[in-house]
């Protein structure tokens, strides 16, 4: 384990289709074919995109079909994935996360790649600007290293008296580090204003979680905030077991943090970047060039909050932070 400054995404294995990337001869019309690429994606999420690609007309089997390329938590499989999805000369290819972008883009100039989430579009350089991404590459950014503060005042709402916080974060990944480095800057800034000093860990291992705890306890850390990378997704449930058994107050970014049993999450909507995802692909496949659609920040953020843990952490949430919830697990 390495104690260093830093700045989410989580490879869940998605098995492929039974029904193949190439549209069949009894099927009326043309068969669009979407290619999708990610380290890791939450079901929920990919469910949610589905549906809503089902209700602007598009159905699995009838006039298009969906081809899942999951590296299965092994970051040096995307390129593979990304290339025999370019040779395929599939329609378009969905991205799931930041690496999954990389590799796609290595692989194809032409395909139009519609990104699901990337922390940063324009700092990694996905596309030139927002507002007029250029090139094949379009889609969803989340901003994530600008939330990382929001996530820091919550926690020190919560737990007003902590004057001591470690940030946790994770080894970094293609497609990650820029943003991670401008998140920390931004924790930092916050911080001093809020009068907290910060303790910054980074693991590198599934095994060095243990010890990064330690290291949080031995420096009388009175609360974590869990910063966004693959390693961290990865291990959600070890983290959240670590954290009660430490009593650790802790904050991630999704709600699957605290559905695992964490005290509370910050971040943008999944479900609503699923569906805002799928109109991209509606208006690509009906002729838009990705180059002309601007990529999308997030407008629909989620708090959530869970009361059994807080009250196991002997933890009273401020009423007008419960009153802010968007969720409130009991």
């Amino acid at each position: 384990m390495y104690v260093r400054s830093i700045g989410l995404l989580v490879v869940l294995g998605l098995s492929i289709l039974a029904a193949p990337l190439v549209a069949t001869a009894q099927q009326p019309g043309k068969v669009y074919r979407i290619g999708f690429l990610s380290a890791r994606l939450p079901p929920l999420l990919l469910d949610v995109f589905r549906q809503q690609l089902h209700e602007l007309g598009w159905i699995e089997g009838q006039n298009m079909v969906i081809g899942h390329r999951a590296a299965a938590r092994r970051f040096a499989r995307l390129s593979a994935l990304a290339t025999e999805l370019a040779q395929q000369k599939v329609d378009l290819i969905l991205v799931g996360d930041g690496a999954a972008i990389v590799a796609a883009k290595q692989a194809t100039s032409t395909i139009p790649i519609v990104m699901f989430s990337s922390v940063d579009a324009v700092a990694q350089g996905f596309v030139a600007s927002l507002a007029h991404p250029g090139a094949n590459v379009t889609g969803l950014t989340t901003l994530s290293a600008d939330l990382e503060p929001k996530r820091l005042e919550l926690l020190k709402e919560t737990v007003s008296g902590s004057a001591r916080m470690t940030v946790l974060g994770g080894k970094d990944v293609p497609g990650w580090s820029f943003p991670v480095r401008r998140g920390e800057e931004g924790m930092q800034v916050t911080a001093r204003a809020l009068g907290v000093q910060l303790q910054l860990l980074l693991v590198q291992e599934p095994e060095d979680y243990q010890g990064a705890f330690a290291a949080a306890i031995s420096e009388r850390a009175e609360a974590m905030v869990v910063i966004q990378c693959y390693l961290n997704a990865f291990n959600l449930q070890r983290m959240v077991d670590l954290a009660a058994q430490h009593r650790l107050p802790a904050i991630d970014s999704t709600r699957a943090w605290v559905q695992a049993g964490g005290l509370m999450s910050y971040g943008p909507s999944g479900p609503d970047m699923g569906r805002r995802a799928a109109t991209y692909v509606d208006k690509i496949l009906k002729g838009a060039k990705p180059a002309d659609l601007p990529v999308e920040q997030p407008t629909k953020f989620e708090l959530v909050v869970n009361l059994k843990t807080a009250q196991a952490l002997g933890i009273t949430f401020p009423p007008a932070l419960l009153m802010l919830a968007d969720e409130v697990i009991r």
